[in-house]
């Protein structure tokens, strides 16, 4: 685990995943002319915090076929029906999740998603190269997931700089006290506050009502894992929330619009910082 103020390699079903996203990354190195050329073609993305600005808490809906913690949850979903369907039930943004081997997720579930809809689109993965920043723009993602845990802070720093430079907008995943005083540091990080461990899998929601109060006004706070009900998103408005982020529960849904909808509508509160 990670000890107060310094950073260690992740364990886990984390450091799992990051090892595996790291070898993906070595092979999309081969690419990266093409995925540079792709990037510099492809038309600005609609803003992924301008979505979540609102008077409402904000639904970012999931598209998510399996998970090391659940299992299969929806193995044969069509992104882009998806998609279009969380659109209808009134999501502000969309995460789309792009990791192969856990999750059964892909670009292309990515590109299908933004083609089929004009809500913006956050890449959910395990990012830990930058060339997977590129990937992200030549794909026409919003934004990306950074996950705090999961980078030493100078990489952290270097990948959110170097998405900035190619106009993609940063999720950073916090879970501590330290993890978020540099998040904060970078320029107009949107603050995620995860309150499943991924280390671990076990979601702990003391987490996010410890962690979001502490994010100033000016950021926009994001609930993560544990969100499944109307009543999880008014205890996330409780907190401060701006945001809830719902994976599991509106991908398994036989109705994605009226799952999506069921969750829409909470007032937000203010946090006092």
């Amino acid at each position: 685990m990670q000890a107060k103020g310094a950073w260690t390699a992740p364990v886990g079903p984390l450091g799992r995943l990051s090892a595996a996203a790291a070898a993906r990354a070595h092979e999309l190195e081969n690419r990266s002319a093409e995925l540079r050329d792709r990037g510099r073609d492809a038309p600005a993305a609609p803003s992924f915090s301008a979505s979540l600005r609102r008077g409402d808490v904000a639904v970012i809906a999931e598209v998510k076929r399996r998970s090391p913690s659940k299992g299969v949850i929806n193995a044969t979903i069509d992104a882009a029906a998806q998609a279009s369907a969380y659109a209808r039930g009134g999501a502000a943004a969309l995460s789309i999740l792009t990791e192969p081997s856990e999750f059964g997720g892909s670009i292309e579930d990515l590109t299908d998603a933004r083609t089929a809809t004009s809500l913006p689109t956050l890449k959910k993965d395990f990012h830990v190269h930058p060339i997977q920043v590129l990937e992200a723009r030549a794909a026409g993602a919003s934004a990306m997931l950074l996950i705090a845990r999961a980078l030493p802070p100078d990489t952290l720093r270097a990948m959110a700089d170097r998405a900035g430079d190619l106009g993609i907008e940063v999720l950073v995943e916090v879970r501590s006290e330290w993890e978020l005083e540099h998040a904060l540091l970078i320029d107009d990080a949107v603050i995620g506050v995860n309150s499943r461990n991924l280390e671990t899998l076990v979601i702990e929601p003391a987490v996010t009502s410890r962690l979001i109060p502490l994010i100033p006004t000016s950021r926009l706070a994001i609930a993560e894992s544990g969100v499944s009900t109307r009543v999880d998103v008014e205890r996330a408005a409780g907190v401060g929330a701006d945001a809830v982020l719902v994976g599991s529960t509106v991908s398994a849904s036989a109705d994605p619009a009226l799952a999506v909808a069921a969750l829409t509508g909470v007032a937000r509160k203010r946090r006092d910082g």
